[in-house]
Order: structure tokens, then sequence, then C-alpha cells
């Protein structure tokens, strides 16, 4: 608030009414240069918030806001697709590691048809049920499973995706010298150290009585959507969650009244005691209305029927009101959905009525960001680099391989085209210009290079075993349909020179 200075009040002494007017003049300005979204006064409503931090807020709703985003993607198309979706772009066949040593490749994808401890899934079914817990529940977690040599496994190792539920938020104080929030224990630089997680889901019959266990991070890959400085995540599409409850209620509120709009029936009416034409007569000191056989009166209308008013003479028939309006507002809400789970309007509904293919291709790419935003700064570093760890300890402590840390680099499935030819020509493009390493552009296939060349060299014994030449046999035939010439003996570069 603007206080009068010692000129103010000197002027106001000797000039009231030249006072006031500067100090009006003074507030009016300091008003303008003050933020109008942070102004409160009685002609706005109130507009409750605090400065909580991010952990208190998650302690407080995030329960209820996990239970609530799961009933929505039971029962809610547009949440579940929403859902589908995000997990289906940002995984997909799976996110394909890919080392320097080939024998750490064909390691790898041995091990990762065996790695589920549920023994359900392999690597990439595991990656999507995480990302997909992270999606729905705010949070991902892995947990490492060690198993001994004999066993079996090509890596003595196996992985455990536990539900958020796992995590005891009952926890909270000094436990063994470390402070616990929420049930998760810190150091002294206020680093996650530990886990205290249920043996069994919480939710199970079996898991109501039982205690907590901690578990160190060690062991742990926890993966969420860190927009604060926070240990939980939310679901991804929070804000949309009262935007898609309110569309449901207005659906079925919609069903009823397209019912009682179908709802056309007769009545006759219109007869005085003891008159019975063309209708049922009134005994005396019955009063007229529509009755049922037993004497009651009737409630609840069916479409099509005919009902008898005692005392009928005359037949009316309904006249229910049609509204509009339904489609207008379903779309301006599912623009919202959309919005809050950061997914096109169009993959939501289904709807590519109003999509072009510049619109389609805009908003794409746009999507296109979010998802490589999702795979590169959560679950890449979040839930793979740690497992890749857990892996290569394993196979070195088992004698597999020869290092405690092989490098690995990162292959995401390729982002679905609008125009798939001449995205193709393009990265035809970008390899041969240098712009686009093609180890990467195959790994985007969900296939591994190994896997790729090894189908090229069977298939092409294959066709020379029986002698058949195909357009797209490079070694045969040019692009452009022509007869490629064998080189002769003399032109054959030996590898070893």
């Amino acid at each position: 608030m603007t206080k009068a200075n010692i000129l103010d009040r000197a002027i106001g002494w000797i000039a009231p009414t030249v006072g006031v007017k500067r100090l009006r003049s003074r507030m009016a300005i300091e008003a303008a240069r003050s933020y109008e979204a942070a102004g409160k006064g009685r002609h706005r409503d109130p507009w409750y918030s605090r400065g909580s931090s991010a952990d208190a807020e998650i302690s407080k709703a995030g329960p209820a806001l996990r239970d609530n985003m799961r009933d929505l993607t039971r029962n809610s198309p547009y949440a579940a697709n929403a859902i589908h979706n995000l997990v289906t772009h940002a995984v997909g066949s799976g996110i394909v590691p890919r080392a320097k040593d080939a024998r750490v490749n064909k390691l790898f994808a041995e091990w990762a048809k065996k790695c589920d401890a549920d023994g359900h899934l392999d690597f990439y079914g595991i990656q999507a049920l995480a990302v997909r817990g992270m999606l729905e529940a705010g949070d991902g977690l892995v947990r490492r499973r060690r198993r001994r040599v004999e066993d079996g496994l090509a890596a003595p190792l196996q992985l455990q995706v536990l539900e958020s539920d796992h995590i005891d938020t009952t926890k909270n104080g000094a436990y063994g010298g470390l402070d616990v929030l929420e049930g998760i224990g810190r150091d002294a630089l206020g680093r996650p150290s530990e886990y205290w997680l249920y043996r069994q889901h919480p939710g199970s019959p079996r898991g109501f009585l039982q205690e907590s266990v901690a578990v160190p991070i060690s062991d742990l890959a926890h993966c969420f959507e860190k927009s604060r400085t926070q240990l939980r995540g939310t679901p991804w599409g929070v804000s949309a969650i009262t935007h898609i409850r309110d569309l449901a209620e207005y659906e079925a509120a919609e069903g009823l009244r397209k019912k009682l709009e179908a709802c056309v029936v007769g009545v006759v009416t219109g007869g005085e005691i003891g008159d019975g034409v063309s209708g049922v007569a009134l005994d005396e000191g019955e009063s007229a209305g529509v009755y049922n056989s037993d004497g009651e009166i009737v409630e609840r209308f069916e479409p099509g029927a005919f009902y008898h008013a005692r005392g009928g003479r005359d037949i009316k028939f309904t006249q229910p009101a049609a509204s509009g309006g339904y489609d207008a507002y379903k779309v301006a809400k599912l623009h919202d959905i959309a919005a809050g789970f950061r997914v096109p309007y169009s993959l939501l509904s289904g709807n590519l009525s109003k999509v072009n293919y510049s619109s389609g291709k805009l908003g794409l790419e746009t999507y296109k960001r979010t998802i490589e935003e999702l795979q590169w700064k959560i679950i890449i570093p979040m839930l793979l680099e740690p497992i890749w760890d857990w892996f290569c300890e394993a196979a070195f402590m088992a004698g597999k391989i020869k290092q405690r840390y092989v490098p690995v680099d990162w292959s995401p499935p390729r982002f679905p085209s609008a125009d798939e030819a001449k995205d193709i020509a393009a990265r035809v493009a970008a390899m041969r210009s240098g712009l686009l390493n093609p180890l990467t552009a195959i790994a985007e296939t969900g296939y591994t290079p190994d896997e790729v060349i090894a189908g090229y060299v069977e298939w092409n014994r294959l066709l020379d075993k029986h002698k058949l030449i195909f357009d797209s046999d490079p070694r045969k035939m040019s692009q452009a349909g022509q007869t490629q010439q064998e080189p002769s003996e003399n032109e054959v570069v030996d590898d070893d020179e």
C-alpha cells in the first residue's frame, strides 16, 4: 500500500485536495507497475494459492491424484487412449541399447529375453510397463534382483517392476541416521540414498499388515517428471483430470436427455367425475390423474406407450424439446484434455475430419519434441542407464565380459511419419551427407545393426543359391533398374589389404 511521505503530508496540510490527488496518482502508478495476475481485490474471485514445496504438495495430493488417474484410465476411453499413445510413441518396440562391442550386444540380447523377475515380459516390455506406471501414477519404479550364476541366465540379474504404492509414505523422520521423507531417505547432501518399500502391494489382500524394508538406491531405478525440486512425480495428465471427469458427467447427462427427447407417449385426458367417455371414469372422491392397474400414480413413462388417465376424454402427446451444442462443447473439452496430456487432439480423439497434411504434420512435429524430451530427459537417464550399469556389473562379476563399465548409445524407435516416402528420402540424404549415422537409423527401427546385417547375408545367400535377381538387390541392379556390372576377380579388394 502506498504511504504518504513528508512532502505529501506537507502538501496535504496546506492544500488537502491537492494532497489527495497527488497520493491517488502515486497509487495508480504503483498499481500499473505490479503484476496484474498477483493482484487481489473485491472485484476478483478469491484465488487460493500457497507457497508450499513440491514435496509438501505431492505428499498431500499424490495418493488421490494417482487413484483418480488410474480410475480414469480404466473407465474413460480418452484417458486410456492418451496414456496408450504416450507409451506407444515414447517406447514403442523398445529403446535399444548399442555398445561398441558386438559380443556385449549379443549377450544383452540373450539376457533381455529372460530379464523379467515375474517371467512375463522381456526388457522392452519392462520399459513399457515402467513408463506406463510413471505416466499413470507419477512414478516408474524398477528394482534390481540379483541372481546366482547357477540360475542359467545370460547375466545373473533380473528386473522387477514395482508400482509406486510400494513406497511406504508413513516413514517420516530419522531412520538409521538418515532423514526420511515420505519413505525416501536422504544423505547429508540431500540426495536420495534409500527407499522404504513394502514387500507386497499394500492394496493386495495380504498387503495391509506388513512392514517396509529399506532398499538402497543402488538397487532401484526411479523415473518421474521432475518439474520442481522434488523426490516423486505426479501423473502425466494431472491438469486434465477434472476436465475428463466433467466431460464424462456431461455425456452421462446428455445421454439421459436424449432418452427423454425420444420419450414420446400419449395420455388420454380431460374427463370429469362420473363421465366415462373415451376413458376411465373417476370414482367419487378420486382426483384425476394417470394410474396403473394397482391404483398407483404413474410417474415414469416408456416411449411409444399410451396411458389412460382416469376421467380421460382426449388424447395429448408429449412434445420433447431437442437442444443442440453437444458437439461444440465436447470438442472444446477434448482440446482441454489433449492439452493437459500434451497429446495432439487428433490422436486423443481419433477425429481426423479437420486435419489436413500441413496441420497433421505440424502437430506431429510438435508432439515429436515432447516425446523426445520424455525419452532423453527422463526415460533414458533415470531408468535405462541404471539398468545398463546393473547388467554390465552382473556380466562382469560372472566373467561374461572383460570390463565393468561398457559405454552405450541408446536408439529410441523412429517417430511415425506423415509422409513416409519424403521422410525416407530425407533420411537417405542425411546419411549420405554424414549428418545421420546409419547405425542409429537402423536401431531406430527396433533392430540392432548386427541383426540387420545378418539378415542381409542370409537373404543374399538364398538369392545366389536359387539364382534369383530382384530389383531390390543392389549387387545386381541399380536404383534406375539397370543391370550392375559384377566386379572381376582382379577388381576384388581383399579385406586384409
